[in-house]
């Protein structure tokens, strides 16, 4: 009872953090910043992520942050829904002058304020020393970098930056403060740092910067989850998979996994432009994807664009017997499964809608019953009364039919009295 106490005390003050927003939040964001959460009170998963988003906005408080965090019903506000292309629950949105940007990473506290500090700050940031070079580096897995002064390439790459600000960090620095490991052809120039390596942009091998920097803001190889995997689907990339279980690593598991990681890196040069490469822990979201069972461990090449994806037809023993399977993807000697055709299309979205509604009844069984329940009942009052109900026009007798007799308790005819029978008793006790 201590514990429940003390629960609802923590939310309670955090909650003070978020604000309830109506129709006139617009007002507020030609000056201000806001992080808001687009919610609908049916929505299972909007519930639970309650607790998170009251977390989010009680930290980035304690930061001292000038962003505010908000919240606003959709299913009320529909013209703002309408307006911000509301198509899911939750969505969040940061608003900042004009800009609106969607947040499309894991449902998590940290993952949520790490976004909501790079987008809210500059598009690109400047590292002016040494220290603070490896400082970034030693803090951020990847990071793009534009070296020099201006030009017609810092155009492009700061118009890069503001479209793909959401998913990773831009920076700009000196010759002077690169590591000594670098080594620049050219300047200007713009470079991804990842794997503990580097890699140059290249504007003849690689053609537009923009599709550059969203080809390569994914390390080559790392562990993708459900929202990294659905990014896929905005690159012209396959992605090869490691199904595996985490918790309970097997042998086979790790082998898969070291022969990913090894592909992904003496081979980057030759896949670069086909492949993404990585492991996946739990096989949930792809037996969503595919409507059945992978097994674990066991190796997968997705189409995310198409919702499309091949399974090796024999066992993967070797680096061999990988880039054969992964060469007859691209040559098309592999089965191609799935897909986003018509029938799959429909078979997807009974797949989808039945497990939206298992994992509400799971997250909360009674606010699912009330909500499944209450329009269930309302049309079986609707369809009894209609079966149950007499229509007025049999209440009227047929003209020249004759009524049947109605019976008394005893189940005896009653007398029936007959006209002018009253004046005739009266006349005969008048003779008496």
């Amino acid at each position: 009872m201590r514990n429940l106490t003390a629960l609802l005390s923590v939310i309670a003050v955090v909650s003070g953090y978020v604000e309830e927003l109506d129709d006139k939040f617009k007002d507020y964001l030609k000056h201000e910043l806001w992080l808001v959460e687009f919610y609908a009170p049916w929505c299972a998963y909007c519930h639970t992520f309650e607790p998170i988003w009251h977390e989010v906005g009680a930290e980035l408080k304690s930061m001292g942050s000038s962003v505010n965090v908000g919240k606003i019903d959709s299913t009320v506000h529909t013209s703002i829904a309408s307006e911000f292309n509301i198509r899911g629950y939750p969505t969040i949105k940061l608003f900042k002058g004009e800009l609106s940007f969607d947040y499309k990473g894991p449902r998590t506290k940290d993952a949520i304020i790490e976004f909501t500090n790079r987008v809210s700050g500059p598009v690109v940031r400047k590292l002016s020393s040494v220290q603070l070079f490896q400082h970034v580096m030693s803090r951020h897995d990847l990071i793009f970098v534009y070296i020099g002064g201006e030009s017609l390439l810092k155009k492009e790459y700061y118009k890069a930056a503001t479209e793909y600000i959401v998913h990773t960090y831009f920076f700009t620095a000196s010759e002077e403060v690169l590591p000594k490991a670098v080594t620049l052809q050219d300047v200007p120039a713009v470079a991804v740092f990842k794997d503990r390596t580097y890699y140059l942009y290249n504007e003849f091998l690689d053609g537009d910067l923009s599709f550059w920097i969203n080809r390569e803001r994914f390390p080559s190889y790392f562990q993708i989850d459900s929202f990294s995997l659905y990014q896929m689907g905005e690159l012209s990339k396959l992605v090869a998979l490691a199904v595996v279980d985490e918790n309970n690593p097997s042998e086979e598991s790790i082998r898969y996994k070291t022969l990913m990681e090894t592909l992904s890196t003496e081979y980057r040069d030759h896949y670069k432009s086909d492949y993404q490469f990585g492991f996946m822990d739990g096989n949930e979201y792809i037996n969503g994807l595919i409507m059945g069972e992978v097994e674990m461990p066991s190796i997968i090449v997705l189409n995310m664009t198409i919702d499309g994806y091949c399974l090796p037809e024999s066992k993967i023993e070797t680096i061999e017997d990988l880039l054969r399977f992964l060469n007859s993807v691209l040559d098309g000697r592999a089965k191609l499964l799935g897909g986003n055709g018509f029938l799959q299309h429909s078979k997807r979205s009974l797949y989808k809608a039945k497990s939206t509604v298992v994992s509400m009844f799971q997250a909360a069984p009674f606010f699912s019953c009330f909500v499944f329940g209450l329009p269930v009942g309302i049309v079986g009052l609707v369809i009894w009364g209609t079966c149950t109900a007499v229509p007025a026009d049999d209440e009227k007798p047929v003209e020249g039919a004759t009524a049947s007799p109605v019976l008394d308790a005893r189940g005896k005819k009653p007398i029936e009295l007959q006209p002018n029978s009253t004046e005739k008793n009266e006349e005969a006790k008048k003779e008496d």
